[in-house]
Protein backbone atom coordinates (compact mmCIF):
# COMPACT_ATOMS: atom_id res chain seq x y z
CA UNK A 1 0.00 0.00 0.00
CA UNK A 2 2.99 2.34 -0.88
CA UNK A 3 4.83 4.77 1.56
CA UNK A 4 1.79 4.62 3.88
CA UNK A 5 1.12 2.50 6.86
CA UNK A 6 -2.32 1.75 8.00
CA UNK A 7 -1.09 3.45 11.54
CA UNK A 8 -0.41 6.75 9.39
CA UNK A 9 -3.88 6.54 8.16
CA UNK A 10 -5.70 5.49 11.10
CA UNK A 11 -3.57 9.09 12.79
CA UNK A 12 -5.28 11.12 9.48
CA UNK A 13 -8.59 9.41 10.60
CA UNK A 14 -8.33 9.92 14.31
CA UNK A 15 -6.97 14.07 13.68
CA UNK A 16 -10.36 14.57 11.65
CA UNK A 17 -13.05 12.95 13.42
CA UNK A 18 -10.99 14.84 17.04
CA UNK A 19 -11.12 18.51 14.71
CA UNK A 20 -15.02 17.54 13.48
CA UNK A 21 -16.05 16.99 17.05
CA UNK A 22 -14.05 20.47 18.06
CA UNK A 23 -15.40 22.31 15.85
CA UNK A 24 -19.00 20.89 16.66
CA UNK A 25 -18.85 21.53 19.70
CA UNK A 26 -17.45 25.41 19.16
CA UNK A 27 -19.90 25.86 16.35
CA UNK A 28 -22.93 24.77 18.73
CA UNK A 29 -21.49 27.12 21.52
CA UNK A 30 -21.53 30.08 19.56
CA UNK A 31 -24.81 29.55 18.13
CA UNK A 32 -26.39 29.06 21.88
CA UNK A 33 -24.57 32.31 22.52
CA UNK A 34 -26.21 34.09 19.91
CA UNK A 35 -29.77 32.25 21.41
CA UNK A 36 -29.03 33.65 24.56
CA UNK A 37 -28.50 37.20 22.91
CA UNK A 38 -31.97 37.20 21.78
CA UNK A 39 -31.81 35.54 18.33
CA UNK A 40 -34.56 33.17 17.41
CA UNK A 41 -33.79 29.60 15.68
CA UNK A 42 -35.91 30.34 12.96
CA UNK A 43 -33.67 33.48 12.12
CA UNK A 44 -30.16 31.08 13.63
CA UNK A 45 -31.59 28.81 10.51
CA UNK A 46 -32.64 31.71 7.85
CA UNK A 47 -28.45 33.30 8.48
CA UNK A 48 -26.83 29.61 8.43
CA UNK A 49 -28.80 27.33 6.30
CA UNK A 50 -29.12 25.44 8.87
CA UNK A 51 -32.20 22.77 8.76
CA UNK A 52 -34.33 23.43 11.94
CA UNK A 53 -33.61 19.68 13.31
CA UNK A 54 -29.52 21.05 13.33
CA UNK A 55 -30.32 24.64 14.39
CA UNK A 56 -32.77 22.25 17.72
CA UNK A 57 -29.60 19.80 18.39
CA UNK A 58 -27.11 22.48 18.81
CA UNK A 59 -29.49 24.88 21.20
CA UNK A 60 -30.31 21.57 23.13
CA UNK A 61 -27.10 19.51 23.64
CA UNK A 62 -28.87 16.65 25.30
CA UNK A 63 -31.29 16.45 21.88
CA UNK A 64 -28.43 15.56 19.80
CA UNK A 65 -27.25 13.03 22.39
CA UNK A 66 -30.88 11.54 22.99
CA UNK A 67 -30.88 11.34 18.81
CA UNK A 68 -27.17 10.20 18.15
CA UNK A 69 -27.57 7.37 20.51
CA UNK A 70 -31.21 6.66 19.30
CA UNK A 71 -29.52 6.25 15.78
CA UNK A 72 -26.66 3.73 17.08
CA UNK A 73 -29.58 1.47 18.85
CA UNK A 74 -31.32 1.05 15.52
CA UNK A 75 -28.99 1.06 13.12
CA UNK A 76 -31.09 -1.64 10.72
CA UNK A 77 -29.55 -5.34 10.43
CA UNK A 78 -30.28 -7.70 7.71
CA UNK A 79 -32.75 -10.59 8.03
CA UNK A 80 -30.56 -13.80 9.71
CA UNK A 81 -31.00 -15.72 6.60
CA UNK A 82 -29.92 -12.79 4.11
CA UNK A 83 -27.76 -13.22 1.48
CA UNK A 84 -26.02 -10.22 -0.54
CA UNK A 85 -27.51 -10.07 -4.11
CA UNK A 86 -24.09 -11.43 -6.22
CA UNK A 87 -25.06 -14.47 -4.20
CA UNK A 88 -28.07 -14.89 -4.89
CA UNK A 89 -27.98 -13.82 -8.51
CA UNK A 90 -27.76 -16.57 -10.68
CA UNK A 91 -24.78 -15.68 -13.43
CA UNK A 92 -24.32 -17.35 -17.11
CA UNK A 93 -20.93 -18.97 -17.81
CA UNK A 94 -20.40 -19.96 -21.52
CA UNK A 95 -19.62 -23.90 -21.72
CA UNK A 96 -16.47 -23.18 -23.72
CA UNK A 97 -14.78 -20.13 -24.63
CA UNK A 98 -14.16 -21.28 -28.70
CA UNK A 99 -18.06 -20.98 -28.56
CA UNK A 100 -18.00 -17.27 -27.96
CA UNK A 101 -18.09 -15.63 -31.98
CA UNK A 102 -19.76 -12.67 -31.26
CA UNK A 103 -18.64 -9.21 -33.60
CA UNK A 104 -15.48 -8.28 -33.15
CA UNK A 105 -16.06 -4.48 -35.05
CA UNK A 106 -18.52 -1.88 -35.88
CA UNK A 107 -21.66 -1.05 -33.88
CA UNK A 108 -23.96 -3.96 -32.67
CA UNK A 109 -27.02 -2.54 -30.62
CA UNK A 110 -27.86 -5.35 -27.88
CA UNK A 111 -31.45 -6.47 -27.40
CA UNK A 112 -33.73 -4.95 -24.90
CA UNK A 113 -33.54 -8.37 -22.48
CA UNK A 114 -29.66 -7.34 -22.10
CA UNK A 115 -29.37 -3.22 -22.11
CA UNK A 116 -32.19 -1.49 -20.93
CA UNK A 117 -30.77 1.40 -20.76
CA UNK A 118 -31.65 3.64 -23.78
CA UNK A 119 -27.87 3.54 -24.81
CA UNK A 120 -27.34 0.09 -25.84
CA UNK A 121 -25.96 1.19 -29.14
CA UNK A 122 -21.81 0.12 -28.62
CA UNK A 123 -19.20 1.20 -31.51
CA UNK A 124 -16.92 -1.94 -30.63
CA UNK A 125 -13.96 0.47 -32.27
CA UNK A 126 -14.08 2.59 -29.24
CA UNK A 127 -12.56 0.60 -26.03
CA UNK A 128 -14.58 1.88 -23.44
CA UNK A 129 -17.85 0.79 -25.25
CA UNK A 130 -16.87 -2.26 -26.12
CA UNK A 131 -15.45 -2.69 -22.04
CA UNK A 132 -18.86 -1.72 -21.49
CA UNK A 133 -21.08 -3.40 -23.62
CA UNK A 134 -18.90 -6.79 -22.11
CA UNK A 135 -19.95 -5.97 -18.34
CA UNK A 136 -23.67 -5.56 -19.32
CA UNK A 137 -23.69 -9.09 -21.88
CA UNK A 138 -21.50 -10.90 -18.99
CA UNK A 139 -23.69 -9.28 -15.92
CA UNK A 140 -27.54 -9.42 -18.24
CA UNK A 141 -26.93 -12.53 -20.42
CA UNK A 142 -29.59 -15.30 -19.66
CA UNK A 143 -28.72 -17.61 -21.85
CA UNK A 144 -25.53 -19.52 -22.97
CA UNK A 145 -26.70 -18.04 -26.10
CA UNK A 146 -26.61 -14.56 -24.85
CA UNK A 147 -23.06 -15.06 -24.63
CA UNK A 148 -21.79 -16.81 -27.96
CA UNK A 149 -23.85 -13.66 -29.95
CA UNK A 150 -22.70 -11.12 -28.48
CA UNK A 151 -19.06 -11.75 -27.16
CA UNK A 152 -16.23 -12.43 -29.10
CA UNK A 153 -13.28 -14.76 -27.13
CA UNK A 154 -10.26 -12.87 -28.20
CA UNK A 155 -11.93 -9.51 -27.00
CA UNK A 156 -12.75 -11.13 -23.89
CA UNK A 157 -9.50 -12.39 -23.51
CA UNK A 158 -8.11 -8.96 -23.80
CA UNK A 159 -10.65 -7.30 -21.61
CA UNK A 160 -10.55 -9.34 -19.10
CA UNK A 161 -7.96 -7.85 -16.64
CA UNK A 162 -10.09 -4.47 -16.88
CA UNK A 163 -13.21 -4.97 -16.61
CA UNK A 164 -15.34 -4.04 -13.89
CA UNK A 165 -17.27 -7.20 -13.10
CA UNK A 166 -19.59 -8.39 -9.82
CA UNK A 167 -16.64 -10.64 -7.87
CA UNK A 168 -19.37 -13.81 -7.90
CA UNK A 169 -19.53 -13.74 -11.66
CA UNK A 170 -15.69 -13.27 -12.06
CA UNK A 171 -14.98 -15.97 -9.81
CA UNK A 172 -17.41 -18.47 -11.91
CA UNK A 173 -15.72 -17.18 -14.94
CA UNK A 174 -12.32 -17.92 -13.39
CA UNK A 175 -13.23 -21.26 -11.87
CA UNK A 176 -14.73 -22.66 -15.56
CA UNK A 177 -11.89 -21.33 -17.17
CA UNK A 178 -8.27 -20.89 -15.65
CA UNK A 179 -7.05 -18.91 -18.53
CA UNK A 180 -9.09 -16.07 -17.24
CA UNK A 181 -7.52 -15.93 -14.21
CA UNK A 182 -3.85 -16.28 -15.56
CA UNK A 183 -4.45 -13.70 -17.96
CA UNK A 184 -5.77 -11.06 -14.88
CA UNK A 185 -2.93 -12.34 -12.88
CA UNK A 186 -0.30 -11.70 -15.65
CA UNK A 187 -1.61 -8.11 -16.49
CA UNK A 188 -1.62 -6.92 -12.24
Amino acid sequence: MGRFSEDELHAVVSRYEATRAQALTERDEQLRAFHAAGWRPVDLQRVTGYSRETIRQALRPEVRRATNISRRRTSPQPPADYRPYGNRRLYVVAETLAALHGPTEGTVTLPRHLDWSGHAEYDLNRTARLASMYKVVLTEASTAEDLNTWLNADLLRRLWPTLWLPPQLRQRWEDAFPELATIRSNAA
